[in-house]
């Protein structure tokens, strides 16, 4: 299959790269800095773009079979919207281009599945420290739903830089099951990537944790 995927650089970015090489996909990565880019092989394609040129995206979608969205942003405080106004250009473009299938990286703890968060996360980290974080975020599941593509969001836990397991949970509910509200970059990577050919989780918005 041939993807692109947005937020090349950043944690998950880099594994969606990485596992995606290792299962022979054709794979071409959107980054505003390239230079990040230390993976070099004969599938990988490098595209140089801001996602927040919506032209700039148009261009880069064109020809793909699917888009992996993993953007993020180093500070949680961070008042740019960047995911939000990113996700609306990479929608649009693929609308435009008659493209379909979109995975794209969320948060646990967005929408319906605050719940899901532990008590100290529920009521003390988010409404304090992780506020911006979670308005971007529901922005950006709210264009996604509200387009007319195929799409499955992705709601990791806490990120971490663990190694990659394969062995994690995953739902749309943790009703009776215990969760650590924690999973590595290379497990979110393995999951998004799985969802490529796997419809079980169309339109819907798995939470995914150990």
């Amino acid at each position: 299959m041939k993807i692109i995927i947005f937020g090349s650089t950043g944690g998950t970015g880099s594994e969606l790269i990485k596992q995606a090489l290792e299962q022979g996909h054709e794979v071409t990565a959107f980054a505003r800095n390239p230079e990040k880019i230390i993976q070099t092989h004969e599938k990988l394609s490098v595209i140089e773009g801001d996602v927040l040129n919506n032209l700039s995206v148009e261009k880069a979608v064109q020809g793909h079979d699917a888009v992996l969205c993993s953007l993020g942003m180093s500070n949680i405080m961070d008042k740019s919207r960047l995911r939000a106004r990113g996700t609306k250009h990479i929608v649009q473009a693929m609308e435009k281009m008659n493209m379909k299938k979109l995975i794209c990286q969320s948060s646990l703890g967005t929408g319906d599945s605050y719940n899901l968060l532990p008590f100290h996360y529920k009521y003390l980290i988010a409404p304090l420290f992780m506020k911006k974080l979670y308005e971007d975020h529901s922005a950006q599941e709210k264009h996604i739903k509200n387009s007319q593509l195929e799409w499955i969001i992705v709601r990791p836990a806490v990120l971490s830089n663990g190694e990659h397991t394969g062995n994690y949970k995953y739902g749309l509910t943790s009703k009776n099951i215990k969760i650590k509200a924690k999973i590595s970059r290379a497990d979110t990577a393995d999951f998004m990537l799985k969802q490529l050919t796997d419809n079980a989780f169309l339109y819907k918005a798995p939470y995914i944790s150990y």
